[in-house]
């Protein structure tokens, strides 16, 4: 496993919106005639998996983010290319990123990222995972693949310190680790 000053971007430089984050300004006009322009975040659909090993452990991807200025880990994912199934897409991404396959894979939630994107998030349960061989990363991703027991995961998702917190804990009840109170 590299050392976390391996994972970590540098900051170059900082100018204004534009690159891997669309967004778009749209008018509308509100029900007692005023009307206001608001930012849509634009993008596709994504996954978040939480995949997991005959023995319980979930496979996570150590990894550096941009938006929280960090390396944190996190459930493997990513966009889905077009019109590819979403499980199809989730199933591709744990094997890009871990070298892991599963066995069955599922969508358990999906979600958009917020009132103001057009990001449609997909929580998949990924069972019966196996590593069958290397990464296959894209050039801009440098990823530790790390195993870490459901009960370790369960405070790790509670910590707050992943960016998927609510694709983790909607897989963490799907797959029977955590029981709703309501």
């Amino acid at each position: 496993m590299r050392d976390e000053a391996n994972l970590e971007w540098e900051q170059l430089s900082e100018g204004p919106p534009a690159g891997f984050l669309k967004v778009k300004s749209r008018l509308y006009r509100y029900p007692d005639g005023k009307e206001d322009k608001w930012d849509i975040l634009l993008g596709g659909a994504t996954v978040a998996i939480l995949a997991l090993t005959d023995d319980d452990q979930v496979i996570l991807a150590r990894q550096f983010r941009p938006g929280p200025d960090r390396v944190l880990l996190e459930m493997p994912g990513g966009n889905v290319a077009g019109a590819e199934d979403i499980v199809a897409a989730a199933v591709r991404e744990l094997r890009e990123e871990t070298g892991y396959e599963a066995e069955k894979a599922e969508v358990v939630m999906q979600t958009y990222l917020a009132s103001y994107a057009t990001h449609r998030r997909h929580a998949i349960v990924a069972r019966g995972c196996k590593l069958v061989g290397d990464q296959k990363l894209d050039d801009a991703e440098f990823v530790d693949p790390v195993l870490m027991p459901v009960a370790d995961f369960i405070e790790h998702v509670l910590s707050g310190q992943l960016t998927d917190t609510d694709m983790a804990l909607a897989g963490l009840v799907s797959a029977g680790f955590l029981k709703p109170t309501v």
